[in-house]
């Protein structure tokens, strides 16, 4: 196992057939034994798990979830990649591997056929170049009970913002009303080989049982939370008036004074029950049933 975070035996591995990494598909595999196996403890995974992961690379971190896994199912992009994962994996009877592209998976479907009886959860280091699309999909999929993902950190700082932060936005938001996360630790440069300019971090999200506070229209939340977030550097009722324009900025105003709020305030400075209201009040508007 620690052959698989050595330098010396990763190159020797990946010399022996021919593998050249792709800047394209942000490849960049752990040099410390220590990332996997933290990353690993900290997923909570057991024999009862079912884990998918995402960009195995030359699979150090699909080799420790499959000491604690019922099951690990490993998703690559780059086929190159098949002869060196038969080496380091082929023999891990509970491993499987699959060539593909994770944005063109039917997670729901691909988590009942491959861990039926396991509770399914996520665990893997991100690309950074997918980090963004590939959770939005994972927290959709709405199947996973735990996402525990390694991603640059500043990504990871952006999930867990809280309001008032520079940090903050929608997706912020849109990652917490799906799950709490939780900033776990930083993994810096020198774990990777290549080495890439940025540190990582590891974010665990686990799923939450019901939405942190009631809301009258999911779809509309949203909405009025991607306004709010559009042109930040506005006042709220001005971004709201640019981004929806189904209601005047009088209707606007009306609902953010309704609830309690500053005319000036900007949405960077509101929790999520904040946007709740709002998008109730907006809802009550509607009298007529007009397209939103």
């Amino acid at each position: 196992m620690n052959e698989l975070t050595d330098i010396r035996a990763i190159r020797s591995l990946l010399e022996r057939h021919g593998f050249h990494f792709s800047r394209s598909l942000g490849q960049n595999f752990l040099v410390c034994a220590w990332v996997p196996e933290r990353i690993a403890e900290s997923a909570g995974i057991d024999e009862t798990s079912g884990v998918l992961e995402i960009g195995p690379g030359i699979g150090c971190l699909t080799a420790r979830l499959s000491e604690k896994a019922g099951k690990v199912v490993a998703v690559e992009l780059d086929r190159s990649l098949a002869p060196v994962l038969e080496e380091t994996l082929g023999e891990r009877q509970n491993v499987e591997i699959l060539f593909g592209d994770i944005l063109k998976q039917d997670l729901r479907r691909l988590a009942a056929e491959k861990f039926p009886g396991l509770r399914p959860a996520v665990c893997a280091n991100l690309p950074y170049n997918i980090t963004s699309p590939v959770l939005t999909e994972l927290i959709r999929a709405d199947c996973f009970e735990g996402i525990t993902v390694m991603v640059q950190r500043e990504v990871a700082e952006r999930i867990c913002a809280r309001a008032g932060t520079e940090e903050y936005g929608a997706f912020s938001l849109f990652v917490q009303w799906h799950a709490v996360p939780e900033l776990l630790f930083a993994v810096p440069p020198d774990c990777f080989l290549p080495r890439p300019k940025v540190t990582s971090a590891v974010v665990r999200l686990q799923k939450r049982e019901s939405p942190p506070c009631p809301v009258k229209d999911e779809e509309m939340l949203f909405r009025v939370i991607r306004a709010a977030f559009g042109q930040r550097r506005k006042t709220l009722i001005n971004a709201l008036s640019a981004g929806l324009p189904n209601y005047s900025k009088e209707e606007i105003r009306d609902c953010v004074l309704a609830c309690g709020l500053d005319e000036m305030i900007r949405g960077e400075a509101l929790e999520i029950a904040d946007f709740c209201y709002i998008s109730d009040k907006l809802i009550d508007k509607i009298h007529l049933f007009k397209p939103l």
